[in-house]
């Protein structure tokens, strides 16, 4: 039985109060029920909210820059540019994988203003990057974080590679070199995705593992964490778009075999809701709807370019009628995860907590936007 066509009107209604939610977003109502929890369940207070300079927010802003391109206007181009402004004039954090994302929206902003104090930033940015981020065995880009309570502080977690970074860093590396025509800073993005698919892709599933430590040489508890999957099911797609066509032939097949079977992993794992579970192989895992959006945008935007085929579309439908279920009448995305550091067992992604977060406002808003276009 085939699942209903897309409503257009829901989605158009739902994804301008998700949009209106995204810019005035702040702490959770239970904010210090929460914050009892910890990190243990993924409490880190620089994740809430719009306003910090860090992965959360960046993702949000990136949803904003996508949805003006989606409907080519600059709707939106006044509320970054003061993001920006203001958190330049307040003071960045340190520099690490996560402090990294905003940077992904600005270079594209700047395409617009061309301010000289935006490019500086990203420049610098992307030299620091090339070296003197941290580096494993193999010169993978190690998962350096934000510290926990210190906005100037890192956490090395050292020789780790987490499948994030693929999202939060190499886009953005990309991006510049596509800009700047630096081949090194392009060649250097080619590296880390590559690095990323070798250490993390498991070809027994065609899932993508949380992350991989050369210091024990494995991945962790061997978890297949919906997010961390939808990173590259989303972001992949992004990166070869930014060759314009000059992608070497053999790395673009590389690379989008590689998503397509993840993309057939993902498609006999989806729930009968139409959403994912947390921990992706564990039917007993919560729903989780940043994810399982993330997952959308991407196979719809798969389906769009001709790499998946109509098969594919009846998982999209079906996953988006699920999230339009999960966006509460203040345009909230609910049933959202918080961040969620590396995991040793499953219990670690099943009790990380539920709230509102700017990347769940920002997903959704995608996997929308793609339904708008395709469907």
């Amino acid at each position: 039985m085939s699942t209903k066509k897309i409503d257009k009107k829901e989605v158009q209604e739902k994804l301008n109060l998700v949009i209106d939610k995204l810019m005035k977003l702040g702490e959770p109502e239970n904010n210090d029920e929460l914050a009892k929890g910890g990190e243990a369940i993924g409490f880190f207070k620089r994740d809430f909210g719009i306003q910090e300079w860090d992965w959360p927010q960046g993702v949000g802003l990136y949803g904003l820059l996508k949805i003006m391109q989606y409907e080519n206007s600059n709707t939106y181009n006044d509320f970054l540019y003061k993001w920006f402004k203001d958190n330049i004039e307040q003071g960045l954090p340190s520099k690490n994988i996560n402090t990294t994302t905003p940077l992904l929206t600005l270079v594209e902003l700047n395409e617009y203003y061309k301010d000289p104090e935006f490019e500086k930033l990203c420049l610098k940015w992307a030299d620091w990057l090339m070296n003197c981020l941290p580096r494993t065995k193999e010169r993978g880009f190690q998962h350096v974080t934000s510290a926990n309570g210190d906005r100037q502080g890192v956490r090395l977690n050292e020789n780790e590679m987490w499948i994030d970074t693929i999202f939060m860093t190499v886009l953005f590396l990309n991006k510049m070199g596509q800009k700047y025509n630096r081949k090194d800073w392009v060649d250097e993005s080619i590296h880390q995705v590559l690095m990323h698919i070798k250490y993390l892709y498991d070809n027994k599933t065609g899932l993508f593992y949380h992350g991989w430590t050369f210091n024990e040489m494995n991945n962790f508890g061997g978890i297949f964490w919906c997010r961390g999957n939808s990173w590259f099911t989303l972001g992949i797609l992004d990166y070869i778009d930014m060759f314009k066509g000059t992608m070497n032939a053999g790395v673009k097949e590389f690379i989008i075999d590689t998503y397509k079977a993840q993309a057939e992993a993902l498609k006999n794992l989806q729930s009968k809701s139409g959403l994912w579970h947390t921990v992706l192989t564990d039917p007993t895992s919560y729903e989780e709807v940043s994810g399982s959006a993330a997952i959308t945008a991407g196979i719809l935007k798969g389906i769009r370019l001709g790499i998946l085929d109509d098969t594919y579309l009846e998982v999209a439908r079906k996953a988006v009628n699920a999230i339009l279920k999960n966006i509460d009448t203040d345009g909230t995305v609910l049933n959202v995860s918080g961040g969620t550091g590396m995991g040793y067992d499953a219990d670690h992604y099943k009790n990380i907590l539920i709230a509102p977060m700017a990347y769940g406002q920002s997903l959704t808003i995608l996997a929308l936007a793609e339904a708008l276009i395709y469907d």
